[in-house]
């Protein structure tokens, strides 16, 4: 069973496995940020702790950063991506993730936000 969290910079993690978290950004986010351009991800084997940016986006609105929500190590990295980055707006919590990373601190999920506490957040 899988279980998503969220951050208060619109990103989701949703955990596979034990100790594997894939993340994208909210809906919200993508709709805030309008029409990806460009996407810019991180190298398979790269280290992020907690909080550090991870991946590079860029829309029509604005830039910014997508930022890893749990410290690891990057395993994948959505490819599609660079081609098609309009796939984020379409799909943000589904064919538009990001990156998959194995975690080296699962604990840190129980700092992030569960789905009630996000949607009071961006209410």
């Amino acid at each position: 069973m899988s279980e998503t969290k969220y951050t208060e910079d619109h990103e989701w993690v949703t955990i596979e496995d034990e100790d594997i978290a894939i993340v994208g950004i909210t809906d919200f986010a993508q709709d805030q940020l309008g029409e990806l351009v460009y996407v810019e991800l991180p190298e398979v084997g790269q280290e992020f702790s907690k909080g550090e940016n991870a991946a590079v986006i860029e829309s029509v609105k604005a830039a910014g950063d997508v930022k890893a929500p749990v410290s690891g190590t990057i395993i994948e990295v959505n490819e599609t991506l660079a081609d098609e980055p309009g796939l984020v707006n379409e799909d943000p919590t589904g064919d538009g993730w990001f990156i998959k990373l194995k975690m080296t601190d699962p604990a840190e999920l129980n700092t992030l936000l569960d789905e009630a506490a996000y949607k009071v957040l961006i209410s």
